[in-house]
């Protein structure tokens, strides 16, 4: 009873702190109070129309042998068969390969913001459709299957 009752003070606790927030907003960050920032770049460039902004667009799907990852387990309660990786650059389908007794698993490929040798986060389903050890950092070989 004493835990129910402890649980249902701090939830209420954080509930009234996200209302004071509310009524009593934060100050603005020093940039904001400063005013407007002088830019150094010109005033009257003109617009170039049909030239496409390659930074813009999109990167396509991985495919092919994407390399060697290690592999730590993801968030348990985000359901499916994913892996998060800094080997793609763009959300694709590819497929895991445990090396170590042959078993493969198709999932969904999530870029990671990462570099590239920082590892991957497989999921739940992920390592248990492999055979991995829930408990290891198995190393694993991706392949990029696209879209």
């Amino acid at each position: 009873m004493t835990r129910l009752i402890s649980t249902m003070a701090i939830l209420t606790l954080l509930g009234a702190c996200a209302q004071v927030e509310r009524v009593f907003p934060s100050a603005p960050a020093p940039e904001e109070a400063a005013g407007p920032v002088e830019s150094d770049a010109p005033e009257d460039v003109p617009e170039v129309e049909g030239v496409a902004d390659t930074a813009a667009e999109t990167p396509a799907p991985a495919t092919g042998d994407l390399g060697l990852t290690v592999a730590s387990l993801g968030t348990a309660t985000e359901p499916g068969l994913w892996l998060k990786t800094p080997l793609v650059e763009a959300p694709g389908r590819g497929r895991v390969i445990y090396p170590v007794n042959g078993r493969t698993v198709e999932v969904d490929l999530i870029a990671l913001d990462a570099p590239r040798g920082a590892g991957s986060r497989l999921s739940l389903a992920g390592f248990q459709a492999i055979g991995a050890p829930l408990t290891g950092l198995p190393e694993v070989r991706v392949t990029g299957l696209g879209e």
